[in-house]
């Protein structure tokens, strides 16, 4: 069982590196994440409370708020005569 989960492991490990087109502290140029990152997460951000505000102000949905002020109560008992 130990030579099969050894084997398999040095598989694992050559694939991985086959695999990974990245290497790791090379001097290539700089990549898409490092790049746009930031403005792709502002843009996202801006573009979901864009929408959620119009949601929440135009969209016509009526919220279950709280029933609070807004129920008559019915008396519990008939009055007694």
């Amino acid at each position: 069982m130990y030579r099969f989960a050894k084997a398999t492991a040095d598989l694992t490990g050559q694939v991985v590196r086959q695999m990974s087109p990245v290497r790791y502290g090379s001097t290539s140029s700089r990549s898409f994440h490092a790049k746009y990152g930031n403005a792709m997460l502002v843009g996202g951000a801006v573009f979901c409370t864009a929408v959620w505000g119009y949601v929440i102000t135009q969209g016509g949905i009526t919220w279950n708020l709280s029933p609070v002020n807004r129920l008559t109560p019915r008396p519990w008992r008939e009055a007694e005569e």
